[in-house]
């Protein structure tokens, strides 16, 4: 990987970021790891005041398309989100039902340091063609993953904010 990656913050366009969980891990496989990873997507959101155009919670990854906020970067807000994502799922020890995968993060059975690898990908988006590309690209994330057979089924991106004009988990910014 890179020792220096570039950012370019500043010109007033959308970042569409990537991110992974430690080595890919699915730590976000189940339906509550995710609706913990979008609350936590909300408040943040609430906080430093960007616009949150899209989004895509996966098993092992997220896809966000967000602006700059009035004093805050892409950089601290995915600082901020990961390490509330994190702690926020490893406070929370519930019994695993029979069936689920537990998390080993959280009893460091199998000694994993972190829940979030380090840094992500950022790409800018500076045009409408490329706000409604990368929206269809993280949309259909879960249907090529063979997750859902539909964008719709899919409850933690915001497609049916977009389908419906409603609000999902998180609220989204449209795009114009």
């Amino acid at each position: 990987m890179p020792k220096e990656l570039k950012r370019y913050y500043g010109q007033g366009h959308l970042h569409f970021l990537t991110f992974s969980c430690y080595r890919r891990l699915p730590f976000l496989r189940t339906a509550r790891a995710r609706d913990v990873f979008v609350a936590a997507l909300a408040k943040i959101r609430e906080r430093y005041h960007f616009l949150l155009v899209g989004y895509v919670v996966m098993p092992e990854h997220v896809h966000l398309l967000i602006s700059e906020g009035p004093k805050c970067t892409p950089s601290l807000v995915l600082k901020v989100l990961k390490q509330r994502v994190s702690r926020d799922l490893r406070k929370q020890r519930r019994r695993v039902p029979a069936g689920q995968m537990g998390l080993p993060f959280k009893d460091g059975a199998a000694g994993l340091p972190r829940f979030w690898q380090p840094r992500f990908y950022d790409f800018n988006v500076y045009s409408a063609k490329k706000i409604r590309e990368k929206l269809e690209y993280m949309h259909a994330n879960p249907v090529k993953r063979g997750l859902v057979g539909n964008p719709r089924e899919w409850v933690w991106s915001s497609f049916n904010s977009y389908e419906k004009g409603e609000g999902g988990l998180a609220p989204i910014d449209f795009a114009g």
